[in-house]
């Protein structure tokens, strides 16, 4: 078992069902896709793309109702970590170059199980699921996706497909800042004071509501039009970063016992000093130099410079009384599953800014592309979600 779902098959060997992608032969689908990287015009529609195939017995094949936009999308468009997912997809450099093409944005999927592998007892044909792709995998912009079963969790029951396809990605990739990283939880979170940079976007209006579920005492840092939004999330304190010099407004605060960085840059060169001083606080940033050093300085350089950076900056700050972490996205459907009880317990809802029709693909691009989004950006694959 793990994360309480069971792992082996039901009756102690494999079913006898085959790996057939469904009843009917399929080929192809609907799909948006790149054939090259670069700005919005490389987005194709096509009706002709690889239909999804099961390779592994504990894969999944899911019909998509809706998928989200994230701003890992707009990145992954124009070509950035592209070095590191290709390694990730053929570590062996079997295949020739350029083979990641056509390639299927969108991490994000709610939808309905269509198929599952020989190794597959947690879900059967017809479970409402939702799951956050890894970016080195074909995407979520389609009529079906391929994923790991442990990459997916049954639907939240109180949330539409619509409701559904905003939270995955976000919500892991705040839950492994939060959790995984920084060692927080449900236990040792009550009177905590938190501090999150960047609260008003998706991992920003997920991370405040899990920390309010978790009894912390929570300030984040917005803009003035999102101050609303982010209050009626459970913040307790919300700062303007445009209302004056953000480092100073901090410092009349008492300091923090845990600090999550959505934002980066010239951020982090002060916002470890809020930081209670040897007592275990940590400051955990999703805003790191791993994929652009693998992209300028290839594989082994970059991940060399990328130990050094990281190895050197823990240390660096360690001896001054604090921690100091670099987080990643982590695909997880045991932590969906923590998820979606919370989800649907009532104490995290989705944040959606707009919903776009599959149609309407490019569009909802530009949107995410335009910034200063308020929640996140949804598509809606089969219409009268």
């Amino acid at each position: 078992t793990a994360g309480g779902r069971t792992l082996r098959w039901a009756s102690g060997r494999a079913p006898a069902r085959g790996l057939r992608a469904s009843p009917r032969a399929r080929t192809a689908m609907p799909s948006w896709v790149i054939d090259r990287y670069g700005s919005n015009e490389v987005l194709r529609f096509t009706r002709d793309m690889m239909f999804p195939i099961i390779h592994f017995p504990n894969e999944v094949i899911i019909k998509v109702h809706a998928a989200s936009l994230n701003p890992v999308d707009l990145s992954m468009r124009s070509g950035y970590g592209a070095t590191a997912l290709n390694m990730k997809r053929d570590p062996l450099k079997l295949k020739t170059s350029e083979t990641e093409f056509p390639l299927t944005l969108g991490r994000d999927v709610s939808g309905v199980v269509m198929e599952c592998g020989l190794g597959v007892s947690y879900f059967k044909p017809g479970d409402e699921v939702w799951a956050a792709i890894p970016p080195w995998k074909q995407g979520t912009l389609s009529e079906f996706v391929v994923a790991s079963g442990n990459e997916v969790s049954f639907k939240p029951k109180c949330l539409s497909h619509t409701e559904a396809a905003a939270l995955p990605y976000v919500g892991l990739t705040a839950w492994s800042a939060l959790n995984q990283v920084g060692g927080l939880n449900q236990s040792n979170c009550s009177g905590k004071r938190i501090l999150i940079l960047g609260a008003s976007g998706g991992v920003g209006t997920f991370a405040v509501q899990l920390m309010k579920a978790w009894d912390a005492h929570v300030t984040a840092i917005c803009s003035h039009d999102a101050s609303t939004l982010v209050k009626k999330l459970g913040a307790d304190d919300v700062i303007d970063y445009k209302s004056g010099n953000l480092e100073d407004q901090l410092k009349t605060l008492p300091l923090f016992d845990f600090i999550l960085d959505n934002v980066g840059g010239s951020t982090e060169k002060w916002a470890l000093d809020l930081l209670k001083k040897w007592s275990g606080a940590t400051y955990v940033t999703l805003v790191t130099p791993f994929l652009i050093n693998m992209d300028k300085l290839g594989v082994a350089d970059g991940m060399l410079q990328t130990g050094v950076t990281v190895a050197s900056k823990t240390l660096k700050h360690l001896l001054k009384g604090v921690h100091y972490r670099w987080a990643f996205f982590m695909p997880s459907g045991p932590s969906l599953d923590e998820i979606a009880e919370l989800v649907d317990s009532g104490k995290i809802q989705p944040v959606i800014d707009e919903v776009f029709s599959f149609s309407e693909v490019p569009k909802a691009f530009l949107k995410l592309e335009g910034g200063h989004a308020r929640g996140k950006t949804v598509i809606n694959v089969i219409s009268r979600q």
